[in-house]
């Protein structure tokens, strides 16, 4: 059997490689070279001005915290809602039609009209309040309120689904022998989702996580429509820095700062992650 070539397996991953490289590393290098520009025709080609106006403005800095937050809290909410249904999905036969059914009914919902269901239902003077105000019912506020959870609400309604696919994919490839075996030897359902279906779907918990936090972090229409009017996020300070006012090294300054705070937090999530596994597996090493 003759050995496979360099030349040959460069030229079957070049569709992929040469793809990512085209439409994404090309434009984030740009973006990343673009922030170091000064602004307008006569400016310098290399400054550091949109980054020292980035990160000396109270503005931005609260907008960058504010935007992590919006990321971080809607991310945890739909983990610990997509766990337990995951869960409940694999039980039987009839609770995975009709959670099946029943999770999937926001995907299909854009994010905007899922924004504008959280207006109409939480906003004051809307539906929830109408129908609680008679019984002496009062609601907190929760659109537009410091906390933005109206935005959390209305990201999480709709992260829970896409979470919950994929998180149940990896639950359904777990072997039905070892979950057998599980409850063979006397454990419960509780101890088989947190000893066996958690760790054996952690890529799929993962690559959920992920995904839904950076989905998060650059969100724009679910905090512009429902979050305060300060601090606003990053994101919404990039359309109005660049479409109103032009400022686009600001905001290449802006979007390189955002991806510079999702690979650090991935590359921490990894990092528990990680530890976790190490410490449950010297733990039954030592068992």
């Amino acid at each position: 059997m003759k050995p496979v070539r360099l030349t040959t397996i460069l030229l079957c991953l070049l569709p992929g490689v040469g793809y990512l490289l085209v439409f994404f590393g090309m434009p984030l290098v740009r973006v990343v070279v673009n922030s170091f520009s000064g602004r307008g025709a006569d400016a310098a080609s290399f400054t550091l001005d949109p980054w020292i106006t980035l990160l000396t403005t109270p503005v931005y800095l609260d907008g960058l915290r504010f935007s992590v937050w919006l990321a971080i809290a809607p991310t945890a909410l739909s983990l610990l809602i997509a766990l337990p249904l995951s869960a409940l999905m694999q039980a039987n036969e009839t609770s995975r039609k009709f959670f099946g059914s029943l999770y999937r009914i926001p995907l299909v919902v854009p994010g905007i009209v899922a924004a504008f269901l959280v207006l109409v239902m939480l906003d004051r003077g809307g539906m929830a309040s109408r129908i609680l105000t008679p019984l002496g019912i009062t609601l907190p506020r929760l659109v537009r309120d410091e906390w933005g959870l109206g935005a959390i609400i209305a990201s999480s309604w709709k992260n829970i689904p896409f979470m919950t696919l994929i998180i149940s994919g990896s639950m359904a490839a777990i072997s039905k022998d070892v979950l057998s075996a599980a409850r063979t030897l006397g454990a419960s359902r509780l101890t088989i989702l947190w000893r066996i279906q958690l760790p054996l779907a952690q890529p799929g918990i993962t690559a959920a996580v992920l995904l839904t936090f950076i989905s998060s972090l650059g969100s724009f229409v679910v905090p512009n429509l429902l979050g305060p009017s300060y601090p606003l996020p990053l994101s919404v300070h990039m359309y109005t820095e660049g479409f109103t006012k032009g400022n686009w090294p600001l905001v290449y300054a802006m979007g390189t700062l955002l991806s510079i705070v999702a690979v650090g937090v991935l590359l921490t999530y990894y990092a528990i992650i990680g530890s976790l596994s190490q410490s449950d597996a010297q733990k039954r090493a030592g068992a």
